[in-house]
């Protein structure tokens, strides 16, 4: 058996070949295979290890960031995002303060005049009544002393109007407060129409059958009523709103009323005369007839109005 012949020495490398990749410089080839400087960045490339881009060297756009320059990056795009939304939101916030603004003075203003109402610095010092003729003003003010050093704000009008009850020839009635201390009563007196004649006397009453007093004697200047049914009947509704609209030259000699149903109402003057008035419908034109009727007949014992387009005159 023969042996293999012995495998070729590679040749010398001669000292010129040898400084060859001194002198052009380390390439690629001349690299540590795990000297990659993709993988090295800024203070962390070794010395010596160069990035590496089309040319050989990596651009520093595409060189590899760490977290804090992702963070840093992030927290930049984020603070310019924010000055943005500031810059275009700037004339809605201004509009926004300026509303709450707003609504907090008003609020301040009317808490501060609500407690301020309701405190002792605007109790009621002082009543005063107002549109009494009959009545007696002190005696009204008198009744609503109760609600003095109460405050404006808070009198009771139940109070009031219980006091108020005392005085029957009361009708309507308003109460209206002037800062800081008055609290006034404006009150509407009760018209009576005439008396009712009974046991207990000359009852004075309204034209809503309201007993306002009672007395012995007839009451001068007030007609005497000789209704049907009494207050509560439509004869007595009727014949009050008649002796309302009657004239006022007329009202005064008024003597009698009478009337049996809500059609048949009839005066009596002191003159004499006699009025048939019929009902209380189309009352102003049968006052303003009976007024013509009588500057032309003064002798005229009686004028029938029941129809004012065809009066007669008796």
């Amino acid at each position: 058996m023969r042996r293999p012949p012995a495998l070729p020495t590679p040749p010398a490398e001669s000292a010129d070949d040898r400084d060859a990749p001194r002198r052009r410089g380390a390439g690629p080839a001349s690299r540590a295979p795990g000297d990659d400087p993709r993988r090295y960045t800024g203070a962390d490339r070794p010395e010596g290890v160069q990035a590496e881009g089309a040319d050989g060297i990596v651009p520093e756009a595409d060189r590899p960031t760490s977290t804090r320059d992702v963070w840093r990056a992030a927290r930049a795009r984020r603070k310019a995002l924010r000055a943005e939304i500031r810059r275009f939101t700037q004339r809605s916030r201004r509009r926004r303060i300026i509303w709450l603004s707003t609504v907090g003075a008003i609020a301040v203003v009317v808490g501060g005049a609500v407690i301020a109402a309701y405190s002792p610095l605007f109790a009621v010092e002082k009543v005063t009544v107002v549109g009494a003729s009959s009545l007696d003003p002190a005696a009204v003010e008198a009744a609503l002393a109760g609600q003095v050093g109460t405050p404006l704000a808070l009198v009771d009008s139940s109070e009031v109007k219980a006091a108020l009850l005392a005085f029957p020839l009361i009708e309507t009635y308003a109460l209206e407060a002037k800062p800081p201390h008055d609290l006034t009563v404006r009150i509407v007196e009760r018209t009576p129409v005439g008396v009712i004649r009974s046991d207990a006397g000359y009852t004075l009453v309204d034209a809503a059958g309201v007993a306002l007093s009672t007395t012995s004697d007839q009451p001068e200047g007030q007609p005497l009523l000789d209704i049907e049914g009494g207050t509560d009947s439509a004869a007595f509704e009727s014949a009050g709103l008649v002796i309302r609209s009657v004239p006022a030259e007329l009202r005064a000699s008024l003597t009698g009323v009478r009337a049996t149903t809500a059609d048949d109402v009839t005066l009596t003057l002191n003159t004499g005369l006699t009025v048939v008035w019929g009902s209380s419908e189309n009352s102003p034109m049968k006052s303003e007839v009976l007024s013509k009727a009588l500057i032309g007949n003064p002798a005229a014992s009686s004028i029938d109005v029941t129809s004012p387009h065809a009066v007669v005159v008796g």
